[in-house]
């Protein structure tokens, strides 16, 4: 009898063992470079005993995806210009840095998830400037190494937003809107939190997106354009409604650019494809993928979403009417559970959108047709782009600034 059978493992466990497997090797490498750093620190000491790290850096920016450039290029100028050294990792390999020539600014590719995390992890720095939450609360852990710890939002919508304690354990937080001030610090008090400090520098992405999309040219022979541009998940609404919505908006007659959260083509594949294959035949649709989004914004008419926060970027940039369906979201897994109010975003859309529910959408087109803007909504539009887009045109300089005076404060 054979008692040696062959060992099978399905794609998706060997994916994931692999996965593990690197991570786990990143991790060594990183921490055997730590062990030699320390080694190195402990045998060469300056005046008056101060270890000296020669893999220290001031100035350290993380971008985890390709789509945060934006956010990022205001900041990066900034420093190019005044010929400050800045270290820029990230984890996109065809990051549009790297199609830059900058002398002061040193892009460099990290690898992606685990294995970044490992080197952010063992980094050595002044201040860390990232978009991604979660420090101290998943794989990304605060280096003992680094003395500040900075996000920056790349949305203009509350920061309660996050999954759960995503931003609690920062140093500071770079605020789009000095309304973002308010539920952070209930969340402090609540978690008996050290008192982070907030800074309103206004919105670098946006900046960036409104000088873009100023300069794209007016479309030929225009067509009336709704934008469906939701977010990902299942209270999302293309995983809610999905064909319940698109069939009408479809049949409409409407040219309809569907948009779907960056997210989705990760975590939503099936549906995606589905969805594509249904409407593969009809001359009224388009799909967009591309990473900016302003191409789509700018020739739409009218904008279709649900909790997405690019309900407010397409607001602000464009001025146009939008409409909200109601989507399900459920608060438990995000900071604003723990917020005993509406919070800011969602009662903000009731005031500048038009609400729209599944008994409306066999309707959808007359309700289109008649969602004329109005004077009430224009100035509801207004103010709040003005609450939540603050000092707009001199994000990446303030926020710059910031960085530059943190670390003068450690030498000072």
């Amino acid at each position: 009898m054979n008692y040696f059978l062959p060992l099978y493992i399905d794609p998706g466990t060997g994916s994931m063992l692999f996965s593990i497997l690197i991570g786990a090797v990143a991790t060594l490498f990183f921490l055997g470079k730590a062990l030699l750093l320390k080694i190195k620190m402990f045998f060469s000491t300056g005046k008056g005993g101060t270890k000296l790290d020669s893999s220290y850096k001031e100035y350290v920016i993380y971008c985890e995806d390709k789509r945060y450039w934006t956010v990022f290029l205001p900041v990066v100028e900034e420093f190019e210009n005044r010929k400050i050294p800045l270290t820029y990792y990230t984890s996109a390999k065809d990051d549009p840095i790297f199609e830059q020539s900058y002398e002061f600014v040193k892009p460099e590719f990290i690898g992606e998830g685990n294995i970044a995390f490992a080197k952010l992890n063992m980094l050595s720095a002044g201040i860390v400037m990232m978009t991604t939450p979660g420090l101290d609360v998943y794989q990304l852990k605060r280096s003992k190494n680094v003395k500040h710890y900075c996000h920056i939002f790349h949305s203009t919508g509350d920061p309660t937003m996050y999954r759960l304690f995503g931003i609690d354990y920062f140093d500071s937080i770079l605020l789009t809107g000095d309304y973002q001030e308010e539920d952070i610090r209930i969340l402090e008090k609540q978690r008996g939190l050290k008192a982070k400090e907030l800074v309103t520098v206004g919105c670098t992405y946006l900046d960036v997106l409104q000088e873009r999309m100023n300069a794209i040219p007016q479309e030929e022979n225009h067509r009336f354009t709704v934008l469906v541009s939701p977010s990902w998940g299942p209270g999302a609404l293309l995983s809610l409604y999905g064909e319940k919505i698109l069939d009408p908006l479809v049949e409409s007659g409407f040219k309809i650019i569907l948009r779907p959260h960056p997210q989705s083509k990760k975590s939503e594949a099936e549906l995606l494809t589905r969805l594509e294959e249904r409407y593969k035949n009809a001359s009224n649709v388009e799909w967009d993928y591309e990473r900016d989004n302003i191409y789509s914004m700018k020739k739409a008419d009218i904008m279709i979403s649900d909790f997405s926060g690019i309900i407010y970027d397409y607001t602000f940039l464009c001025d146009k009417p939008i409409m909200y369906a109601n989507a399900e979201l459920d608060l438990r897994l995000y900071d604003a559970y723990d917020i005993d109010k509406q919070i800011w975003q969602f009662a903000t859309v009731e005031k500048i959108g038009i609400k729209i529910e599944e008994k409306d959408f066999s309707n959808i087109k007359t309700i289109i047709q008649n969602a004329a803007d109005s004077a009430e909504l224009a100035a509801e539009r207004q103010k709040a782009k003005n609450e939540a887009w603050m000092y707009r045109g001199e994000a990446g300089k303030r926020t710059a600034d910031y960085m530059i005076k943190v670390v003068s404060n450690f030498e000072s």
